[in-house]
């Protein structure tokens, strides 16, 4: 397939025994939509930096669309932003993100994510934020994780301390008008391999290797 020779990131895939997490055709991101749509959170709270779920419901999806080719668009070996969509069996429940600048020189992601409604409190976001370190770490050799949550999205610091993240700090951030505190955590690679999984596979990372700013020698 062409489009697949030309940005081999569609053939990128993670499987675990529970999810697949793949990156996203336009179709996938019209489903994501929807799922969207019915909601990620409770509307008095804002688990986000970027209130993007705060838009009006008859431009959100546009607005999230144009999000979504941006990323495509401005991706760079030395700056991208990884935008996987979740499927638990052949629904789509969410998207996990893998984000990194110099990588490289660095070797750090960050990670960021969301569920929708329906889907959370079952275990998929620890589920999913597993699967994308393997990829980090195993795939592309990172030596650092990052995540930041505010400290009332008690989910999301769930899944970061099940992992073994530790807290590296906070910081103050305004969202809606309101100072909010978010909850810095690291995870290093040693800790990792530690607690690595062996059920966990990547398929068709290799042709992507240089999209990530790696070869094959320092992957």
């Amino acid at each position: 397939m062409s489009l697949e020779r030309d940005w081999p990131l569609f053939g990128l895939h993670i499987e675990t025994p529970r999810l697949s997490l793949r990156y996203p055709t336009d179709e996938d991101l019209d489903a994501l939509n929807a799922v969207a749509s019915q909601g990620i959170h409770d509307r008095a709270v804002m688990p986000f930096e970027i209130p993007w779920t705060d838009d009006p419901p008859e431009v959100r999806p546009r607005n999230s669309l144009q999000f979504w080719w941006a990323l495509r668009a401005n991706w760079k070996p030395h700056r991208w932003a990884l935008n996987l969509v979740v499927r638990e069996g052949e629904t789509i429940v969410g998207v996990q993100d893998l984000v990194a600048a110099e990588f490289a020189v660095t070797r750090q992601v960050a990670t960021g994510s969301w569920l929708g409604t329906a889907f959370q409190r079952r275990g998929v976001g620890t589920e999913m934020r597993a699967a994308v370190l393997h990829l980090a770490f195993e795939g592309l050799g990172a030596e650092r994780a990052t995540s930041t949550a505010f400290d009332d999205n008690i989910a999301s610091l769930k899944v970061s301390r099940a992992l073994s993240y530790v807290e590296n700090g906070d910081e103050i951030k305004s969202v809606r008008g309101r100072s909010r505190r978010a909850i810095r955590f690291r995870l290093e690679r040693q800790v990792w391999q530690r607690n690595r999984r062996g059920d966990i596979q990547i398929h068709g990372l290799e042709p992507c290797l240089p999209m990530f700013g790696l070869d094959q020698k320092n992957a």
